[in-house]
């Protein structure tokens, strides 16, 4: 077409080497080019001219483009597809007014930047796809940026068209009725509204996914939708991705997560990354903010979701070290969030692992106490389902020194285990004759306490039901009688057997005082129906005078 040689050499794709035989050519160049004037000016020999730009933008394709935008004096259709290219190549080659004039491509092409909020969807993306190949000099030109504001704006008015959105249920679909008159119907289509851009934005890539979601947080878009989409990505590009590429997104992924509002991501969905980063040697900063995610929502979780198989390398069955650290992250990151509901869910989640992991025959009796130890004792009402891991780890670990035994059993809260409990530990074999002692003290405070609930109660009884108090109170010495010569007869260096039969003893008294209090509370309802009763007839008695 014309005589002015271009092309890219094979050893070095970026260098673009351009050569004239003719001047008349490279004339027609120059008139457009700041930058080919300047070189082919200098330039006195009748010699055949030659330079070589090293990175071109676009290449020998891209030369070609603005070729033929000075052979065609100074006409081109200038459209989403290109625009990045002519704007880099009009830079590099000083296409500017000083050189033709209004004639120029960079001003062309300017003029076509400050129109991108006009264009069309599917033409913003075909820019932006465009830009991923030369992103340095599109962020520099305002093409990336203007792209990317108008897709956020685009995306930000989708979103506000659905007012409903919630944040408080990312499991669910990120919505919720806000009224009863809401159709099922009307709701799926909000849904539908706010998540249609997924598959269109997931070719993009992660340099552009990162920058478009700092821009939708800036824009204060809904941090549901956006955590959704980050999910989405993350599985759209894992289909064909590399390892490398697979681990850069799953960075990015994590790295955008953490700047969401912790409440608007679905923890389902932050285990399923935890599952496949582990391949992927992610950075140290990406997977400890993934584990604080996790942490912060541990309430969600679920027993299958923290029975994560331990490292390679590792003898024991699961990570238990994760799961501390899931702990370290919840207790440290909730605050004043961290209410008593959110506790005792979190420990009775924690107790049905512990009882999970207590089986495994690998397991370190350090680990098992941190975990045991890991949440305040406030977190829990009961603590019998720990009892029965403790059962479970010591029968695993039949092996384990006196002092490991007494180790793990000092973690125990006896005053918070049942009587039941106590008479099972107390002929438990598996634990240390201390533990039997201490289940049997803790027992005899309850019943103290209980003796004394019973006498506080009597003295709020009025004088029609001194019989019931007589009686009551004669049950109460004669098994106040008991428990003092029950206390006395105690020998804390007898044997277990005795301890057993102690136990055995005072669970009979218990049940005893049980039915004690029981009788004492019904009698006295009766006694204050009757007043209420006599009360109310005296009123409707007339006068007598």
């Amino acid at each position: 077409m014309f005589n002015l040689m271009c092309y890219i050499e094979q050893q070095q794709q970026k260098n673009l080497m351009c050569s004239t035989e003719n001047s008349l050519l490279y004339k027609i160049i120059c008139s457009f080019s700041g930058r080919l004037s300047k070189l082919f000016g200098k330039s006195t020999s009748a010699k055949r001219n030659k330079v070589i730009f090293h990175d071109f933008p676009g290449g020998a394709e891209n030369f070609e483009l603005i070729s033929r935008f000075c052979y065609d004096n100074g006409k081109i259709d200038i459209n989403p597809s290109n625009i990045s290219l002519l704007y880099s190549a009009a830079q590099f080659m000083e296409m500017n007014n000083s050189v033709s004039g209004n004639c120029n491509l960079l001003e062309k092409t300017k003029k076509s930047i400050e129109e991108i909020s006009y264009w069309t969807w599917p033409d913003l993306l075909v820019a932006l796809k465009h830009c991923q190949d030369l992103e340095q000099v599109a962020t520099s030109s305002g093409i990336l940026e203007k792209c990317l504001d108008s897709l956020v704006g685009r995306l930000a008015m989708t979103s506000e068209a659905s007012p409903c959105a919630s944040t408080s249920s990312p499991d669910s679909s990120g919505f919720r009725l806000s009224c009863d008159t809401r159709s099922t119907e009307s709701l799926k289509n909000s849904i539908s509204r706010a998540t249609w851009c997924f598959e269109d934005l997931s070719v993009l890539s992660p340099n552009l996914i990162e920058m478009l979601i700092k821009s939708m947080v800036s824009r204060k878009c809904n941090h549901v939708i956006i955590s959704r989409f980050l999910f989405y990505y993350q599985k759209a590009k894992f289909y064909t991705a590399s390892s490398d590429e697979k681990r850069k997104v799953s960075e990015i992924v994590i790295d955008m997560l953490y700047t969401l509002d912790p409440s608007s991501i679905s923890c389902k969905s932050l285990f399923g990354i935890l599952r496949v980063v582990p391949s992927l040697n992610i950075s140290k900063s990406s997977r400890n903010k993934l584990e604080s995610l996790i942490g912060s929502q541990m309430d969600q979780a679920t027993l299958d979701d923290l029975l994560i198989p331990s490292p390679y390398g590792t003898s024991y069955l699961y990570d238990v070290n994760l799961v501390l650290r899931f702990l370290k992250a919840f207790l440290h990151g909730g605050g004043w969030q961290l209410s008593p509901m959110r506790m005792k869910k979190v420990a009775s989640l924690v107790d049905l692992y512990i009882a999970e992991v207590a089986a495994d025959p690998c397991l370190k009796s350090s680990k098992f106490l941190a975990l045991v130890v890991a949440l305040p004792d406030s977190s829990r009402d009961s603590w019998d389902e720990l009892y029965h891991a403790m059962d479970i780890y010591l029968e695993v670990h039949a092996g384990l020194s006196e002092e490991e035994k007494v180790k793990i059993c000092y973690a125990l809260n006896y005053e918070k285990l049942s009587a039941e409990a106590c008479i099972y530990l107390s002929q438990n074999a598996n634990f240390p004759s201390k533990s039997a002692v201490q289940a049997l003290t803790s027992q005899q405070l309850k019943l103290k306490n209980l003796l004394q609930g019973t006498n506080n109660t009597k003295l709020y009884m009025d004088s029609p039901c001194n019989f019931t108090k007589t009686r009551g109170k004669g049950k109460k010495d004669e098994a106040n009688e008991q428990i003092v010569l029950y206390s006395g007869r105690l020998d804390i260096s007898a044997d277990n057997e005795k301890l057993r039969a102690h136990l055995q003893g005072m669970q009979w008294r218990v049940m005893e005082l049980e039915k004690v209090c029981k009788k004492m509370q019904t009698q006295m309802a009766k006694i204050m129906k009757s007043k209420v009763s006599s009360h109310s007839t005296a009123r409707s008695l007339p006068r007598l005078c």
